[in-house]
Parts: structure tokens; C-alpha cells; sequence
């Protein structure tokens, strides 16, 4: 199974995943949850843990082992300021090992979905890429089959970021992409992306849950989907106004949805906190520009995975929403979608799924051009609905084609010089 000398593979195949899992991102989750889901029905007798941002997370609700991301993570993280400096300081060298020794105890390490590759969101360099840096360089110093599958990528500007990402993606055994634009960004970067492949998000293998006996909803609700919106990595000192404006963006189309006749479900896609203030400001924005208002109109949805989301999404009638896993889980129910994105990544996903015009962009975003393609969006409901029907069906089949080139890949004899052609159909 490995390169390791220790002869035929395994009766039981180790497997890892990596990655920030277990921490609140109900779309990276998602991805995890697809990835053990095609653990479990072609491959059970492999042996799977995690090592993760989220490890309580994980052992409770999937089951399986995890262990924290970081070594300064196993203590209190309320330390005194220079304590906890010193402990990130000198966690960065006991990685090293950690990462090491946990690397080798497995056959296989996946790092599933979610933008592994890319910088739309602000992180730091010692982070998250220092982090997939050490995977794969363990991997590729102990044979362990490091596997970055149907990731997302973009366009990164911070020099120190790039290095780290793009040293980790070389030095993976394996690479695939969950849309073209993430492998253009790739090859930009410098790498040879002629072998890697593009695939589906892995999340559109998931299957919806039962609907829900009871939840707000109907023909007439409309699911809002927010974040606490702060800008990319590159926009950190205007951070504070970004989000303000957002916000207050947010907070005039909710009244514009209730003042129309439409109930409003608003619902989180990480549930870390951070999302959770952006709704407590418009619901406190209705208590007093429309004190009259009845509460049961405007109602947080309470959701702690993404298959709660899944549940609460099925019975509104359309979706407006920021992050991009809200969106393809709205996309994947066949609801008409609105995407306000902070990436290139969600006007790919909005044209590969027939919905490109209805793709808007929160930086520029206008009020009342987005309250005029929300009734555009109504008015041909019906029609987006049978055509996310239609991309649905080749999502689902791109990702089993996926699993499929993974069971010969990694769990099979490989041959590491075979090209594999790009596998997104279009429809």
C-alpha cells in the first residue's frame, strides 16, 4: 500500500483526513461527511481518523479518532497573551513532529474539498498553510499518499501564503480541483496541472435528509443567508467598514423582503459565533423600524451541521446567500438562487449550475438591482428549478466518477504517470 518497504498492503487501510474540519464550517464538514460516507460504502474495512481544527467535534458526532491540528491547541486558549505567544511560537517546531508521526501511522491522508488552496478568506501564513505545508512533506518523506481532492484554489497575493500552499499541493501524491477555474488558478501559480483533474464539490454526493414534520416555510419564505462578511485576505485594514456596509446591505433587503409580503428564514454556515451577530443585528434592525412586524415573520433557523441546513433549506421557496456552501446546498435542493459572492468561485459554481445572471458580487453589491433579480428570479422559478434538476443529475455522477478514479488511485495498484482527463461534463 505504501512506499515504505514494508511489502503488500494492508489488510485494514489507515486513513487520514486532514484539514479544518470540526470547527464550526458547516461546508468544509460537509466535504469530511462525503469523504467518510465514500469511506464507508467502497472501502469499510478502512480504519479512518482525523486530525483537524475541530477534533472534539469530530470523535462525537462521526465517531472516529481525531486529534488537534495544532499542538498550542490542547491548551487553554484564554492563557495570558505571553503564554499563549509562546506556546504558538514553540508549536510551530513540535508540529513538525507531530504532523510527522501522525502522517506515518497512515496509508492514506485526504485533505476533502473546501478551499484548501486558496486565500478569499483572511488567514495568516503560520496558520492553516503552514500546516498543509508539513502534511505534505511528511507524505512525501514517509510514502504516505497525500491526496488534496476536488479542492477549491484562486489567486493568492501574500508571497509567504503561496509558498507554503503551493509547495504543499507539488509535493501531494494526488490533486483534483472542484472547478476549472481552481485548476486555471493552479497553473498560474506556477504548478503542472497536467495530470491533476476537476471534479464536482464533494458535498453534491451528500443525500438530502427527510424534511422536517414542522419548520417555517412555504411559497411565500425566503431563505437569507448571511455571514459576518469582513473582506478577503487582501482587505484587512478596511475590514471593519466592509463588514458595516454589509450588514446594512443585509439588514434593507430583509425589510424590503417583509415589507413585500414574504416570511424570511435566516440561516449561518459556520456556527463558530461570528455568523450568529449578523443575524442578531437585523432581527434587532426589524424591532425598530417595524415594531408592528410579527416575530414568527423573520426566524433564525438553529442548525449545528450541514445536513440541518439541508433540512431547514427544503421547504422555502428560494435563496439568497454569501457563503459558498449555503449556496451549492440551495443549488443541490434545486431552489432558485441568488449567490452574493466574495470569489471567483461562486460565479463558476452559479454558471456551471445554469444560474449565471443571478451571480452578484457583495463589493459591489446594489440593494436595489438585487431586490429587481430577486423578482427575476421568481418570476422564472419553475424553469430554474428543472434546470437545476438537470445539473444536479451530472454533479451526482461526477462525484461517484471521482470516488471511482480514488478507489484505483489510492486504494489500488496506481500508475502515477497516467493522465486522467478534466471529468466536469456539461449539460
Amino acid at each position: 500500500m505504501t512506499a515504505r518497504g514494508r511489502g503488500a498492503r494492508r489488510a485494514a487501510p489507515r486513513v487520514g483526513i486532514f484539514g479544518k474540519v470540526g470547527a464550526g464550517n458547516l461546508g468544509n464538514d460537509a466535504s469530511m461527511e462525503s469523504v467518510l460516507g465514500f469511506l464507508r460504502d467502497r472501502h469499510p474495512d478502512a480504519v479512518a481518523d482525523a486530525m483537524c481544527t475541530g477534533p472534539e467535534t469530530v470523535r462525537a458526532r462521526y465517531g472516529i479518532g481525531a486529534v488537534p491540528l495544532f499542538w498550542h491547541h490542547k491548551f487553554n486558549q484564554e492563557a495570558a497573551l505571553p503564554i499563549a505567544t509562546a506556546r504558538k511560537v514553540l508549536g510551530k517546531g513540535v508540529d513538525i513532529f507531530r504532523t510527522a508521526a501522525w502522517v506515518r501511522r497512515h496509508d492514506v491522508v485526504i485533505v476533502p474539498g473546501a478551499g484548501v488552496l486558496e486565500a478569499s478568506l483572511p488567514m495568516i501564513p503560520r496558520g492553516f498553510p503552514y500546516s498543509l505545508f508539513l502534511l505534505s512533506v511528511s507524505g512525501r518523506m514517509l510514502g504516505t499518499k497525500v491526496a488534496m481532492v476536488s479542492v477549491g484554489a484562486g489567486a493568492i497575493n501574500q508571497p509567504l501564503t503561496r509558498f507554503w500552499f503551493n509547495t504543499a499541493a507539488r509535493l501531494a501524491y494526488y490533486r483534483s480541483y472542484r472547478d476549472p477555474g481552481a485548476l486555471e488558478a493552479m497553473r498560474q501559480r506556477g504548478l503542472d496541472v497536467s495530470r491533476d483533474h476537476v471534479y464536482p464539490d464533494l458535498a453534491f454526493a451528500l443525500p438530502p435528509p427527510a424534511p422536517p414534520q414542522a419548520a417555517p416555510g412555504g411559497p411565500q419564505t425566503v431563505a437569507v443567508g448571511v455571514m459576518a462578511y469582513r473582506g478577503t485576505n487582501d482587505d484587512r485594514n478596511q475590514a471593519d467598514q466592509i463588514y458595516a456596509t454589509y450588514v446594512d446591505g443585509m439588514k434593507r433587503f430583509v425589510r424590503w423582503l417583509v415589507d413585500s409580503g414574504r416570511r424570511v428564514l435566516l440561516i449561518v454556515g459556520d456556527v463558530n459565533g461570528s455568523d450568529d451577530e449578523v443575524v442578531r443585528e437585523i432581527q434587532a434592525d426589524l424591532a425598530t423600524s417595524r415594531p408592528e412586524l410579527d416575530p414568527a415573520t423573520v426566524v433564525a433557523a438553529s442548525v449545528s451541521s450541514y445536513t440541518d441546513v439541508m433540512r431547514v433549506l427544503q421547504p422555502v421557496s428560494s435563496v439568497v446567500a454569501i457563503r459558498y456552501h449555503n449556496i451549492l446546498c440551495a443549488l443541490k435542493l434545486s431552489k432558485p438562487t441568488i449567490s452574493i459572492g466574495y470569489s471567483p468561485k461562486h460565479d463558476v459554481l452559479m454558471t456551471e449550475m445554469g444560474l449565471p445572471e443571478f451571480a452578484q458580487a457583495v463589493d459591489s453589491l446594489d440593494i436595489d438591482e438585487l431586490t429587481k433579480l430577486f423578482t427575476q428570479l421568481e418570476d422564472r422559478a419553475g424553469e430554474l428549478r428543472q434546470t437545476l434538476r438537470e445539473h444536479n443529475a451530472v454533479k451526482v455522477r461526477g462525484v461517484q466518477d471521482l470516488y471511482a478514479e480514488l478507489t484505483d488511485r489510492l486504494f489500488g495498484p496506481a500508475d502515477p504517470t497516467r493522465a486522467t482527463p478534466v471529468r466536469e461534463p456539461a449539460v
